[in-house]
């Protein structure tokens, strides 16, 4: 039932209740000279004993409605104000938007602006918390991966590498100091001097890739760009990316970027997708991070704890005070949203 029916429901039983204690009180007070009078006695041409019930029942209708209508509405403020504190957005009531308001409504409203301000905060200090965080990690993730990459860059180029020339020189004066010949021996000395060389062409390329999957100073954009980039010449996949340039803290951009990697690493794995959409915007106080693919989809209540990587894109999501959104629908495709509202001091200027 709604307000207003409820409202009207009640309006009409205290009519009916006003109307017997009235008329109690009257019958006891100005008791009639006989009960006939009742029906003798007529007004707008119906008689006196109808036009009481009458008024008493449109009256208390009358005010039912009024009533179910002010707390519709009233219902309606708090609803909006309540889903805006859900939304992470910072309540600023204004006088104007308290005025007429009864006062446990003003007490509602003012709870809910202390509530929003408090999770303001709150959404500010795990942001804050996830910046500093993400710097500490990172300074120590760059020198331990730069110190490995050094490492393994010299054993590879001191050992495999420099063998592998060796094999593929000596593999070039071996068919050249041969006579020229189709026979099986030469062909498969052609095939490894080949392979040797295809060998070293494998080995540059371990050298391009030895390099850190964080951000590491790059923007948000350039970031995923050169990943997707890099997805379309290895994955045979066609890979749609609208990306604006947006310039948030070190600690937020990272963060999206991890769950970027988190989420097409899942549909490589799991989604068989033919085609992938990638959007980055952003849109009044939010970053929008949007993936879609075409893949085979799953249910997502029915999706084991943790599976699809879900759990990772969750933690983070809530380390940046975001919301994550999921909709999958099997042999359809899958769809994750990530929106993260930007408090005052979050955006990086530079």
């Amino acid at each position: 039932m709604t307000a207003v029916k409820r409202q009207v429901t009640i309006g009409i039983i205290f009519a009916l209740a006003c109307l017997l204690l009235f008329s109690l009180v009257f019958f006891f007070a100005f008791p009639p000279a006989g009960w006939s009078m009742l029906w003798k006695q007529q007004i707008w041409h119906l008689p006196f004993v109808f036009i009481v019930p009458i008024l008493a029942l449109f009256f208390g209708a009358f005010v039912g409605l009024m009533s179910g209508l002010y707390w519709r509405q009233v219902f309606i403020t708090l609803d909006d104000t309540l889903e805006k504190v859900e939304q992470g957005k910072t309540l600023s009531l204004s006088e104007d938007h308290r005025s007429g308001r009864s006062c446990e409504v003003q007490n509602i409203l003012q709870h809910a602006e202390k509530i929003s301000v408090q999770m303001g905060k709150l959404t500010q200090l795990t942001q804050k918390t996830a910046n500093e965080t993400a710097e500490i990690e990172e300074k120590a993730i760059q020198k331990i991966v730069s110190e490995e990459r050094n490492r393994l860059a010299r054993e590879l180029h001191d050992s495999v590498s420099q063998q592998l020339f060796a094999a593929s020189m000596l593999m070039s004066t071996i068919n050249e100091l041969r006579p020229v010949s189709d026979d099986m021996e030469s062909r498969q000395l052609k095939l490894v001097e080949q392979t040797i060389h295809q060998s070293q062409l494998e080995m540059r390329a371990l050298f391009l890739h030895l390099r850190p999957v964080q951000l590491h100073g790059k923007a948000l954009k350039q970031g995923m760009e050169e990943l997707l980039l890099e997805l379309k010449q290895k994955v045979p996949m066609n890979i749609n990316a609208t990306i604006e340039p947006v310039h948030l803290e070190r600690g937020i951009e990272d963060q999206l970027f991890r769950i970027l990697q988190e989420s097409v690493s899942n549909t490589l794995r799991h989604a068989k997708a033919q085609n992938l959409d990638v959007l980055l915007i952003k849109r009044e106080a939010f970053v929008i991070l949007r993936v879609t693919d075409d893949g085979v989809g799953f249910q997502p209540q029915s999706a084991k704890p943790g599976a699809y990587g879900l759990q990772n894109m969750k933690e983070r999501t809530a380390q940046i005070g975001g919301q994550i959104k999921l909709v999958s629908v099997p042999d359809k495709g899958t769809s994750l949203e990530i929106k993260v509202p930007i408090l005052e001091g979050d955006e990086n200027h530079d």
